[in-house]
């Protein structure tokens, strides 16, 4: 059977101006009570503590608020979901919050509620990484289910960028029990979503939508989907298969009393077992199946002397580099090996981690003989990694397998033990079987492992390629497990080794092989690649063959002699810098910034609007443009030169919210786009507002809100600016639509960061 959320707590409350919902569990607990014993009368079997908006980076008191939100919860004699919303902040490097400050934050959460709740709810997710933070708290500090709620836009994307399907790996790859979706969108919208989730996912799926999308009627914040609209859509919901039904924003013990009505003799459906193999980053997947995926391999020491010295010196900039020029010429996942014996290798490879995930949204292969430095890349990689490697050696399998099943991945697995490595195919064979039991028994599923039937010299012995292609051949179309080689192994202590790997590259990509290790910048192994592809059918009017030679040659790439506006545009931060201090001694500052600063960041932006790169690298060029502007300023500073101002904005979220995750982000590029922004930060009161535009003169003022409560006060503050000043008004947030802006008198309607540049940028140019 079908069980039952409860709905909308906030909407509910009908909160006054200044009031926060979860300090109510304190101030005010029998209105909180009295609404829960609604959702509960109404016939929901889980309700939800009132605990959304409480960590300690709001509350100095979170502990007792969650506690008193549980207990709340618990009178109902329901089953109590303890509620992890967002923390209101984005995490290092888009925003300020460390990765582990934000665990520490969720584990606050968690070791205060657990007791009296029956699971974790992580709800109205927007971003990856924050989700990670909230699952590893959770599944550190209790052993209850574990419940994420993510919430998508129409177009089927995370804030951050992420699609469904590599959310949903990264979900079940670290151990979430239940999966789906919640706030931001109607019922009807969420249709497809569902029917896409179920195409990826083997989890039990919960739906708790809004009731539409709010508007204001009468001066209020209302949702036009009545009980009886809403539970004829859940009733399409529920008959596509789905665990758990509820509702969010707008919907009330109502919407919850009809939905039951509606949909309780629909029986609950948990998808089929999936047996995709998916790697992620943050926001990309790489998905192993018939067409084989290429495996960057020049982030690895061996035999690259600059590589080394780049490790030595601690130069992740020459590291980015390399992922950058590797993904341009083809790679989808990007392995990432700094062994070294005379650097530590576990603060390295964190090290090189977060910055290549900062930059670029290719999946990574971690790469490391030390358990210990997996771990600790493991921790902080954003996304489902694959893990390269774990052996039939009892040591390897005993220390590896449970990181990955604590901290997600796909495992490549070696087919050597403690007899090292067999010569026949058949002996390697029966250690890939061995491996897979044990992975089993630690809970890892067969999909999850590419297994390297090992790469020896044809030098040594003239057989070796015969038996590691028998062997790719037995394990890929008998076995049925995903297979992955390192190419260039096959030609040590021969001449022309390239015309060696290519050849064996093609044989192993006829015999099925998953994935290659191999340069992609060697021009004949890329060209062999997508001719393998043509031939053999995947590649449907040969256009990526086409593509491949008709672009620009690029054996041996290295990324050098950048301009301002590449590097800009790449998120190269110490690059930018550089370059816009050499530019300034001889170029005119507001040339550089017309020319290069603007233009890179024109090129990115119109890339984020067309979904070809996502919040994540939008922020990182803003970055490295702001290094960039930053060495200018500092030039004129020192030449005496006057700064040249550009137009004021005032910025803040609205009194009674405190989220500022998008106002926020919108600051960052109004700034880089060479605004002078006047922030006034989160829960500012509408006469404060008013008052910092008329004292800076701004002609334009932004306002943010997440919550559908403090929409009235933004309403308020675009009144008091309307009647006392000439300035304009620019509104955003989750809970907003265009005509929603329209309704509540604002000026313009910026659905995202980029837009509202956009329109700043008209408005100043037509005055």
């Amino acid at each position: 059977m079908i069980k039952y959320f409860d709905g909308g707590m906030g909407s509910m409350l009908g909160l006054r101006a200044g009031e926060l919902p979860e300090l109510l569990n304190l101030s005010d607990p029998l209105r909180v009570l009295k609404i829960h014993m609604a959702y509960a009368n109404a016939g929901a079997d889980i309700i939800t503590s009132n605990t959304f908006g409480a960590n300690p980076l709001k509350y100095e008191n979170c502990a007792e608020i969650v506690r008193a939100g549980v207990e709340l919860a618990g009178k109902t004699g329901k089953k109590v979901a303890l509620d992890l919303g967002p923390t209101g902040r984005l995490l290092k490097p888009m925003g300020d919050l460390d990765f582990e400050e934000c665990v520490s934050a969720y584990s606050e959460v968690v070791r205060a509620g657990a007791e009296g709740s029956d699971l974790v709810l992580i709800e109205t997710v927007s971003d990856t990484y924050e989700l990670k933070a909230a699952i590893l708290a959770a599944k550190e500090n209790c052993s209850l289910p574990i419940f994420v709620s993510l919430m998508f836009d129409e177009s089927g994307r995370l804030l951050t960028g992420a699609d469904i399907k590599t959310a949903c790996a990264l979900v079940e790859t670290l151990g979430a029990d239940v999966i789906g979706f919640n706030c931001g969108l109607g019922p009807k919208q969420m249709i497809p979503l569902v029917k896409e989730l179920r195409e990826y996912t083997s989890l039990p799926i919960m739906v708790n939508p809004n009731a539409g999308l709010p508007e204001v009627v009468n001066g209020k914040t209302v949702y036009t989907v009545e009980p009886d609209e809403f539970a004829a859509v859940m009733r399409e919901l529920a008959a596509l298969g789905v665990s758990y039904l509820g509702g969010c924003c707008g919907t009330t013990p109502a919407h919850i009393k009809v939905l039951i009505e509606k949909t309780k003799n629909i029986p609950d459906s948990v998808p089929e077992y999936k047996t995709h193999t998916i790697v992620t980053s943050g926001s990309e997947s790489a998905v192993f199946g018939k067409k084989s995926l290429v495996i960057g391999e020049r982030i690895n020491p061996t035999g690259k002397k600059l590589l080394k010295q780049a490790l030595r010196d601690g130069d992740t900039e020459y590291i980015i580099k390399e992922g950058i020029s590797q993904r341009e010429c083809g790679a989808h996942i990007l392995d990432v090996n700094v062994g070294l014996p005379e650097i530590d290798e576990v603060e390295m490879l964190k090290c090189a981690v977060y910055e290549l995930q900062s930059v670029l949204p290719t999946p990574l292969q971690l790469d490391s003989a030390k358990p210990e430095a997996l771990e600790a890349a493991m921790r902080i990689y954003n996304g489902k990694p694959l893990i390269n490697s774990v052996n039939g050696k009892e040591d390897s399998m005993s220390s590896v397998f449970p990181l990955i099943k604590k901290y997600g991945g796909a495992a490549v697995c070696l087919c050597l033990d403690e007899s090292g490595i067999p010569e026949s195919a058949e002996g390697r064979i029966k250690i890939a079987e061995k491996i897979i039991d044990r992975a089993e028994k630690y809970g890892i599923k067969k999909k999850d492992l590419i297994v390297d039937a090992l790469t020896m010299t044809i030098s040594t012995n003239t057989q070796n390629a015969v038996e590691t292609l028998k062997a790719v051949d037995y394990l890929r179309n008998t076995l049925g497990v995903h297979t992955v080689l390192g190419v260039s192994n096959i030609s040590f202590g021969l001449p022309d080794r390239e015309a060696i790997n290519t050849a064996f590259y093609t044989e192993a990509l006829a015999k099925g092989l998953s994935a290659g290790i191999i340069n992609p910048k060697s021009a004949p192994m890329m060209n062999a690649y997508y001719a393998h592809n043509a031939l053999a059918g995947f590649d449907e009017s040969c256009t990526e063959y086409i593509s491949s030679v008709i672009k620009e040659e690029k054996t041996e790439q290295v990324i050098t002699q950048l301009s301002l506006k590449d590097s800009i545009v790449k998120g190269l931060k110490d690059e930018s810098a550089a370059i816009a201090k050499r530019l300034a001694e001889s170029t005119p500052a507001l040339d550089i910034i017309s020319s290069e600063i603007i233009p890179a960041l024109d090129s990115v932006g119109k890339d984020f609007e067309k979904n070809k790169l996502f919040l994540p690298q939008l922020l990182m060029s803003a970055d490295s443009a702001k290094a960039a502007f930053d060495e200018i300023k500092a030039h004129i500073i020192k030449s005496g030169d006057a700064t040249v101002k550009g137009d004021k904005i005032v910025l803040a979220t609205v009194e009674g919210d405190i989220h500022d995750i998008g106002k926020n982000i919108v600051k960052v590029l109004l700034q880089n786009y060479g605004f002078d922004v006047i922030d006034l930060g989160k829960d500012v009161k509408c006469e404060r507002v008013l008052e910092e535009v008329i004292k800076s003169g701004a002609r334009l003022a932004g306002l943010s809100a997440l919550m559908t409560t403090t929409v009235p006060n933004m309403e308020r503050t675009i009144r008091l600016i309307h009647e006392n000043t000439n300035a304009k008004v620019i509104v955003g947030g989750a809970v907003l639509t265009r005509s929603y802006a329209n309704m509540i008198s604002a000026d313009f309607y910026a659905k995202d960061a980029m837009e509202s540049v956009r329109i700043a940028q008209e408005y100043f140019k037509s005055l």
